[in-house]
This record gives structure tokens, sequence and C-alpha cells, in this order.
């Protein structure tokens, strides 16, 4: 038993980014963090980043574990100090591309002056929020993003304070890509991921993932399948949507998508350029002038595109051999169905026909009556129109005074006299 799990970890499609000696991980069933962390395995394999120049940076909670499961140089730190870490990494050593995954309480509860001030700098990092309402390590407490009237074990009587709309505060303090999410749109997670690793400046992504063990437990909400058909039904695809309007409320509709990106110096970009125009031509940051390093991020783009043209095309290798054909977005239909899917077809079909057929009938007697009463009405009107004309003589006779022709006799009497 333990050489087969040895064996499948070997063959795992994550060994070469996740730490496989690690799993099975710690999170809890339906837990969808363990969805997002492979969504972010999956992103860095197809980005084509060097693993040697990525490194993740998490603090404390559930969240904060993704740290210790990355197969990249990572860091797991204090409360709420993820931010600060990942910045005086990324200062340290510009040419690296650094994560933080962690959670929204980290981020945005104890951490949150760190959050508002980076994104201010537009610090060259990726942030990750998985968002589950709650503080799921300590006890369940109401965290900045609770909704109201949510239960939690410090708001027994439902939460009474206003939750943060995240979007929005990353929007306002100067994020230049802000997306949002479920743990559910495992597809749109993985683009946005590696849109997020492929760009300059503070990039944010929120993911919507409640605690299933103390969140929905305890708002008696169901289970992590529960939660995943919420966000089926819920969820409202809208891109570049102000983010002054994507407020969560308890149990209410989730704004999903990519709502803001745009093009702006980074921490270090505007450094140098502060720099270099008070300084002049012999400012150098870290041993390299300004054309030095842009032929360098050049060049790295260039052998980025290599590895990622790589992996896809070693994808496709492995789709064709495997024999599956790729289908845009479609569910495979095994042979069985397939058979059940054709014969209900046919009979649909037929029942279609004969109802065309039926109506065709219907039709055509309709059709049948309506001339018979039309040539009833004409063949009525006929007969009714001589004695529709006597009668018109009638009345036009009726119609003449009979007083000229007495009046005129008695004038003529009157003249031969």
């Amino acid at each position: 038993m333990s050489q087969d799990i040895a064996q499948f970890k070997k063959d795992s499609p994550m060994s070469g980014t996740l730490r496989m000696d690690r799993m099975s991980h710690i999170w809890c069933p339906g837990c969808g963090i363990g969805s997002e962390v492979n969504a972010f395995a999956e992103a860095v394999k197809r980005s084509g980043i060097d693993p040697d120049k990525l490194a993740v940076v998490s603090g404390i909670g559930c969240t904060g574990r993704v740290a210790g499961y990355v197969d990249f140089d990572s860091i797991h730190t204090t409360h709420g100090r993820a931010i600060p870490v990942a910045t005086g990494l990324k200062l340290a050593r510009p040419d690296m591309k650094v994560v933080v995954f962690s959670g929204e309480g980290d981020l945005t509860g104890i951490g949150g002056n760190h959050f508002i001030h980076a994104a201010r700098r537009n610090m060259d990092i990726v942030v990750i929020c998985n968002n589950n309402f709650t503080y799921g390590m300590t006890g369940g407490q109401v965290t900045p993003t609770t909704p109201h009237s949510a239960v939690s074990s410090t708001t027994p009587f439902g939460n009474h304070e206003y939750p943060f709309n995240l979007p929005f505060l990353a929007d306002a303090a100067g994020a230049t890509y802000i997306a949002r999410w479920t743990s559910m749109h495992s597809r749109n997670l993985i683009q946005s991921m590696e849109e997020a690793l492929s760009r300059k400046g503070f990039s944010f992504i929120e993911i919507i993932s409640p605690c299933t063990t103390l969140y929905l437990r305890r708002n008696r909400l169901g289970d992590g399948v529960d939660a995943l058909q919420f966000y089926q039904e819920n969820a409202l695809l809208k891109h570049g949507a102000d983010t002054r309007t994507l407020d969560l409320d308890f149990q209410g509709k989730i704004t999903i998508g990519k709502f803001v990106e745009k093009d702006k110096p980074t921490y270090i970009e505007a450094l140098d350029n502060q720099c270099v125009k008070v300084v002049g031509d012999d400012y150098e940051l870290y041993g390299k002038t300004i054309p030095e390093r842009e032929a360098e991020e050049k060049a790295e783009k260039a052998r980025v595109a290599e590895r990622r043209a790589a992996v896809l095309a070693e994808e496709e290798k492995a789709r064709a051999k495997a024999g599956v054909v790729k289908v845009s977005a479609k569910i495979p239909v095994k042979a069985g169905a397939k058979k059940a899917v054709a014969k209900t077809t046919k009979k649909a079909a037929a029942a279609t026909t004969k109802k065309v057929a039926a109506k065709t009938v219907t039709a055509k007697k309709t059709t049948a009556k309506s001339t018979t009463a039309k040539k009833a009405v004409v063949k009525t009107a006929k007969k009714a129109a001589p004695k529709a004309k006597a009668k018109a003589a009638v009345k036009k006779v009726a119609a003449k005074p009979a007083t000229k022709k007495v009046a005129a006799k008695p004038a003529a009497k009157k003249t031969r006299k």
C-alpha cells in the first residue's frame, strides 16, 4: 500500500510544483484552499516562470499553510506580516516573482495597513487572498469580511459590523490588477493567476471560499458541496464592474470577474525614474543601469515565452497520446450515455414531427372552413343584392316630395282661365 502511494505521488502531474512528500494536506473536507493551490500550481506551470525565480510568502491561518506545500522557495511568516516580508524580498531580489498567498484575516485584518500601502506603492507582487469569512484556525471569530448578520463565535447573534469590499479597497489603494472568483471557478482562477504572474505591479485576486467547518456549519448552510452549488447558482460574471458595487451580502449574489487592469510604474521603477531625474545617468540600482536591467527583462520574457510554449506543446502531446480530444468546456459523454442521448433525440424528433403534422392538418381544416364560410357569405351577398336595390329604389321614390306635382296642376289651370 505504501509503495502504491509513493508511486502515485511520483506520477502526480503536480509533483514538480507541490511537495508531494507533505501530502495529504491538513485542510478540512470540502475546503476550497486545496482547489486554489492546485489552480496556482497549474498557473505557475503554464506561465513558463522559472521555478528558481519564484517565491511564495504566507502568514498565519489555514491559508498560511500554503507556503509549506508548494515546491518553490517559500516563507511562512508571522500573522499579518506576509506583505512586508514579500516587499523586502522583492526589494532585495527584483529579478524574482514574489507571491503572497494568505487569508483575509491575515491580509486585511492585522495586516491591513501593509496591504493598503503595498497597493499604494504599486509593489511588484501578486497577492492571492482566500476569503473564507472567518478565522478558521483559531475558533471562528468574525473577520473584516464576515457578511452582515452572519453568525460567528464572537457575534453569536449575527454580525453587526460593516464588512470590507476587498476589490474596492484594493482599487482605492492603487492596485493595478484586481479580480474575484470562487473556489469553484477553477479554469477562470488558473487564467487569472497566470495573467497576474505575467505582469508587473500590485496584483490582487480574491477567492470566495467560506470555511466549511466553522462558517457554513455555524450558519447552517450545509457542507462543501452545498457551497459549490450556491456558487454555481449565485455567481454573476461581470468583467470591468465598478468596484464600488461589489459588496457581499449574507447568502447574496456574488459578482465575479476581472475588474481592474491598468499599467503604471512599479515602486522600483518610480524610484529609478526619480533618482535618475535628480542624480543623473550615474545612478545605478543593485549594480545595474536601467538599460542593462531592461535588456535582462527582455531576455527573461523570451525565455518565459519559450518555456510556456514547451509546456503547452507537452500537454498537447500527452492528450494526443492518451487519445483525448479537447472539447471547449464540454463534459465528455460516455458510450452508453451517447446511445441514450441518441435514442432520446430520435424520440424527441418523432414527437416533434407528429406535432408539426398535426398542426398542418389543423391548419388545412381551418383554411377549408374559412374558405367555405367565405363562399357562403359571397353567395348570401349576391342573393341579397337585388332586394337591396329594390329597397333603395323604393326609398328613393319615397324621398321625393309629392307637393311639387300637386302644386303644379292648380297653377296650370289658373293660366288657362
